[in-house]
């Protein structure tokens, strides 16, 4: 072990709000890094797809977004290396340049101060997360082994070992670094291998630890397992550890209670990589102590032509938005079907007295009819919104806990909103064909054929 200590990290975390250890509640918190925007917690971090945020262009986010970072997949930003020259397991940083040809354009942004924000073009206010995977991520064929975990690259399925995975955190210098956890991705692990699981974080993130720069920050990753299956190597990290991570990872917000109430280890910064379904479930692990989020139902929000309504802990009594769940219910839904034709001739914003770019400069009869002519626009303009929603939730949420009334507004919120996002009801965007892998013989195309014969029937593509 190099010695490293949170002292000589670029990170620092700062708990606002009234503190013990012993507790698990909700807390007010402030993340900073040297050089970007403070992101005040709890917070939540946009999810990129190969470095973007989709629908939205870096200079977007900028100008009308409160985006305060990103969480970055290194799977992304992977191709396939011919391995038969160069296998993962003995890769090193000569290696990588012997291949340079293979290697993928990220990894040559080498030499400067930020490279992810040089490559990406990102506003350099905003902290960029690198996570060994996607969130969420696609489960792969192959299992992980002592040394590398499989991923899903554009172009096919590889494994990366633990090995490159720190020289790209040498080479990248991301803002944050996850540490490679082995995750048993769409199925339950069994003893044998919930052990091996425990053993394998404990190793990998001894390496990274000892291997990364000094000023590097770490987050340490806490498995989606029982305490009492990863009971060494949390206590290792206790013991150990606490003085060389800047952060805990969790791939399941549920274990926050069993986490050792160690004062070190308790004021470390959160992030929560369990993909919530809905703002019901932000709350709970908000509740539980949760600092940081990624919350993919942004995305799949937008992707499905819904534009996000909550607010926190109730609708404004101006909001026209609100409109129930079902017939009949009393809930009011999270959010609108853009979709649906009753839009196509409305001229009201997608949430009154909303601020965004959206809201502000558009009406509904716009954004639908750019939904049914598949103009980006209409994703782009959504996804202004969502994040926007999403931005001003979290700031009321802040603003409860700092006055005392969390927990009687999170009662008010699940007694007036829907439990769940609205149904999607049209074709989306084209889909990502590297975000999703095939189920097998039979399966229809998951994009519909732009076309079809003329005067014919419609064909699938």
């Amino acid at each position: 072990m190099n010695g490293t200590s949170k002292m000589a990290s670029r990170l620092s975390f700062e708990l606002l709000s009234n503190f013990d250890p012993n507790i698990a509640g909700p807390r007010i918190g402030r993340l900073v890094f040297q050089g970007r925007k403070e992101l005040e917690t709890p917070n939540f971090i946009a999810i990129t797809s190969r470095g973007v945020v989709p629908h939205i262009s870096p200079d977007v986010i900028a100008a009308h977004t409160q985006i305060g970072g990103i969480h970055m997949a290194l799977e992304d930003c992977m191709s396939k290396l011919s391995r038969a020259l160069f296998p993962f397991s003995d890769l090193t940083v000569l290696d990588i340049e012997k291949v340079s040809h293979n290697t993928p354009p990220i990894l040559n942004c080498s030499g400067i101060a930020s490279p992810i924000h040089r490559f990406t073009t990102l506003p350099t206010s905003i902290i960029t997360l690198l996570a060994p995977r996607r969130t969420p991520a696609v489960s792969a064929p192959n299992g992980n082994t002592n040394t590398s975990i499989s991923l899903f690259t554009s172009t096919g399925f590889q494994a990366l070992s633990n090995k490159y995975y720190i020289s790209s955190v040498q080479t990248l210098r991301p803002d944050i670094a996850i540490g490679l956890a082995d995750i048993a991705y769409g199925t339950t692990p069994g003893a044998k291998r919930s052990a091996k699981m425990g053993d394998r974080a404990q190793e990998w993130l001894s390496q990274l630890l000892s291997e990364k720069a000094d000023d590097q920050p770490v987050f340490a990753p806490v498995l989606p397992l029982d305490f009492s299956n990863q009971y060494e190597y949390l206590n290792n990290v206790t013991d150990d550890l606490t003085d060389s991570i800047s952060g805990l990872a969790f791939y399941n917000s549920n274990l926050l209670p069993e986490i050792p109430a160690t004062t070190s280890l308790s004021r470390l910064p959160r992030l929560s990589l369990d993909e919530p379904p809905s703002p019901h479930q932000i709350l709970r692990q908000i509740s539980l102590g949760m600092d940081i989020f990624t919350i993919p139902f942004i995305g799949f929000a937008t992707d499905a032509g819904i534009a996000l309504t909550f607010r926190f802990p109730r609708p404004i009594p101006e909001d026209t938005a609100t409109e129930t769940a079902n017939e009949g219910s009393s809930s009011i839904a999270l959010g609108i079907d853009m979709w649906s034709v009753a839009h196509s001739t409305s001229l009201l914003p997608l949430t009154e007295k909303c601020a965004c770019y959206a809201c502000t400069s558009h009406h509904r009869a716009y954004i639908q009819h750019l939904l049914s002519a598949k103009e980006m626009l209409g994703w782009v303009l959504l996804q202004v919104h969502n994040h926007h929603v999403l931005s001003e939730f979290f700031t009321a949420v802040r603003e409860s806990i700092r006055e005392g009334r969390f927990e009687d507004d999170c009662r008010e919120f699940e007694r007036v909103y829907e439990s769940a996002l609205p149904e999607k009801s049209g074709q989306g965007p084209r889909i990502r064909g590297y975000h999703f892998k095939s189920e097998g013989p039979g399966e229809q195309k998951k994009n519909k054929a732009a076309w079809g014969n003329l005067g014919g029937d419609e064909v699938d593509g």
